[in-house]
């Protein structure tokens, strides 16, 4: 069976996780520290905060802005419920507007129309590692400035909704010549085993908001948010007569290791040399040999100056139902062949329709889910694999159409 995405770890980030293990320091330290600084430099925005999932940094810099119950989070029915999810968790309420019909991407259009005195946020998702049209959301967060009602200082002095892009999927993208993680207020990036670039679980803040603010004063704030309130970590603590700390608030525990940083450190050497030009190469193989075919609608790789970090390849089949998407995919599972649906739109799943959300609020989310299928993209799959899954999709499409 060939795979949907398994990790791909090198001898050396092997070699670098057993030097961690036997150094005696495994926790947040040295290592960590040094992948922060190296992510800001590789994406270009102003500091950056590792922490255990990129779930935690989505909920954490909603804390820290102050959103709380009546608030209003705008962000895209198409995405994983994580996005959803740490909304609930503020109290506030997520507001779920429909996609692009092209990229999958949040509509900037329907954010328009949902932008009300109680928005504080807008969450754009960079669906399969393809950038948002920032351009158009940030004009959007400065058009709607007469809205802005700001309830805590860090809103105050932002004096607009804050744009926080869900970038789990967009590390190495693109924009106008940009690298995400430089393109809005914040950017969270996920590091969980099945990305592009993992620490086996993880995440990244990409701080990069405007002045007046100072981005590392932000960072070493959410540094005692994220450990318990606490104002000294444990290598802090470390120096001589350092031991004493106060807590300073009822804070959270959601810290990188430096076991994990290690493993991200050697996934961000290799990144641009080896993963990206791979991962690129596997999803225009397959353009290429679907292309050809009236029924496959490709996804879109680069447009305009903008360039995916070609994280999924979510392949739509033009003119099927649901249940034939379904049944494709069982054919394809039949020739030994792993494939995914990216994703169960959040407003499908029973929780939030029992909250009174339906996909059929969003037709363009309700009609790529049904049509969508993602192959397998990895850096280990091999060029014969790569024409197996070619053919097993071509050959499992086709008999469900001819049936």
């Amino acid at each position: 069976m060939i795979p949907f995405s398994p990790p791909s770890i090198s001898r050396k980030a092997i070699d670098e996780v057993v030097k961690v293990l036997e150094s005696g320091w495994i926790t947040t330290g040295p290592r960590t520290k040094a992948f922060e600084k190296q992510l800001t430099a590789y994406c270009g925005n102003k500091a950056t905060l590792c922490l255990n999932s990129a779930t935690a940094g989505l909920e954490i810099i909603l804390r820290w802005y102050g959103v709380k119950e009546g608030d209003e989070v705008i962000l895209p029915a198409y995405t994983y419920s994580a996005t959803a999810n740490v909304v609930m968790h503020c109290g506030a309420k997520p507001v779920f507007v429909d996609v692009d019909p092209n990229t999958f991407n949040i509509s900037p259009e329907a954010i328009e129309r949902a932008i009300t005195a109680r928005t504080k946020v807008i969450m754009p998702v960079d669906f399969g590692g393809f950038p948002c049209n920032y351009d158009a959301i940030i004009a959007l967060a400065e058009k709607y400035r007469h809205l802005f009602h700001g309830e805590t200082e860090e809103q105050n002095m932002l004096g607009r909704v804050l744009v926080m892009s869900d970038s789990a999927h967009s590390m190495g993208a693109w924009y106008k010549g940009k690298r995400a993680g430089s393109l809005t207020d914040v950017s969270v990036f996920s590091f969980h085993a099945v990305k592009n670039l993992t620490t086996a679980e993880g995440g990244g803040v990409a701080l990069n908001f405007p002045e007046p603010f100072d981005n590392e004063k932000i960072y070493a704030d959410l540094c005692i948010k994220t450990l318990h309130g606490q104002n000294k970590d444990a290598l802090a603590k470390t120096q001589k007569g350092n031991w004493k700390y106060d807590i300073v608030e009822a804070g959270y525990k959601c810290n990188m290791t430096d076991i994990m940083a290690a493993i991200g450190q050697v996934e961000l050497e290799r990144y641009d040399p080896e993963i990206l030009p791979k991962r690129k190469e596997i999803c225009e193989f397959y353009t290429s040999g679907l292309s050809k075919h009236a029924w496959a609608e490709t996804p879109v790789l680069t447009e305009n100056g903008i360039e995916t970090c070609y994280h999924l390849y979510p392949l739509r089949i033009k003119g099927i139902t649901e249940d034939q998407r379904d049944a494709i995919i069982q054919e394809i599972f039949d020739h030994d062949v792993s494939v995914n649906v990216h994703f169960i739109p959040v407003p499908k799943m029973s929780f939030y329709t029992n909250l009174g959300y339906s996909l059929d609020d969003y037709q363009v989310t309700k009609d790529s889910f049904e049509r969508e299928i993602s192959l397998p993209v990895f850096y280990d799959l091999t060029q014969e694999q790569m024409e197996t899954v070619l053919k097993a999709v071509i050959a499992s499409v086709e008999k469900i159409l001819r049936s």
